[in-house]
């Protein structure tokens, strides 16, 4: 287990560093459990997302993808790809087929892709374009819901509050990503946002993308998780 990362010289999140005992526990379990789940994550794509309440606030991400089967991913998320990375949302991922067939309240959470790939902004570090090409062009059909549950980019040292709804990139206003942001990736990993945007000028662009996905695009409007105190169903009848 990695140590907590730092920010300001405070670690977050919060605590003592691993014991001794406890490394020796975790390698324990570690050889007997079989982490199947864990294991199943096969890709890592980092690319940028947008509050959906507040789309000033952008951050990079970090997705580690399990393919479930043609149709369906599923995304743990963090906010970098290091050892003390922090995991701060889920994000699952389905084919255009399946999006037509959500009911319309539903699409208004999701958003597409294509842009995001088309512009060279969703990389696979460290793996070779013409290799990732085939899955580049399958996710640029594609559509996302991301639920961020840990604002690290506002210094939350703990998980706070309800889950936020996040957005993708977009070729318009808001939805622009801020290009010191990129710049500070794309030099990370020694890529060029730019070189790639130019090289997938031939990735098909979706013949159509549902409006409801993307919904701040047409009706500027974001959607905000809140709590409220309801009352609890005190006797649960039994199967």
């Amino acid at each position: 287990m990695a140590a907590a990362a730092e920010q300001g010289g405070e670690k977050i999140p919060p605590g003592k560093p691993m014991s001794m005992e406890q490394h020796m526990l975790d390698k324990g379990a570690q050889m007997l459990q079989s982490l199947k789940p864990v294991k199943q994550m096969n890709q890592h794509i980092c690319t940028f997302a947008l509050y959906s309440h507040d789309m000033t606030r952008q951050i990079e991400t970090h997705h580690f993808v399990t393919r479930l089967n043609q149709d369906f991913l599923q995304c743990a998320v963090y906010d970098s790809d290091d050892s003390s990375a922090r995991l701060i949302g889920v994000e699952y991922i389905v084919s255009d087929k399946i999006f037509e067939s959500l009911p319309l309240d539903e699409q208004k959470l999701w958003h597409s892709h294509a842009y995001e790939i088309k512009s060279g902004l969703l990389v696979n570090p460290r793996v070779p374009e013409m290799v990732v090409r085939p899955e580049l062009e399958n996710l640029a059909k594609t559509y996302g819901k991301f639920w961020c549950t840990w604002q690290t980019d506002r210094g939350d040292k703990l998980p706070m509050g309800p889950p936020v709804l996040m957005m993708s990139p977009q070729a318009v206003n808001m939805g622009m990503v801020n290009p010191d942001l990129i710049v500070k990736r794309d030099d990370k990993y020694n890529i060029s946002s730019e070189a790639l945007k130019n090289a997938r000028i031939e990735i098909p662009e979706p013949e159509w993308i549902n409006p409801q996905a993307d919904y701040w695009k047409q009706h500027g409007v974001g959607f905000f998780v809140d709590i409220e105190a309801t009352e609890m169903k005190k006797i649960v009848p039994f199967p």
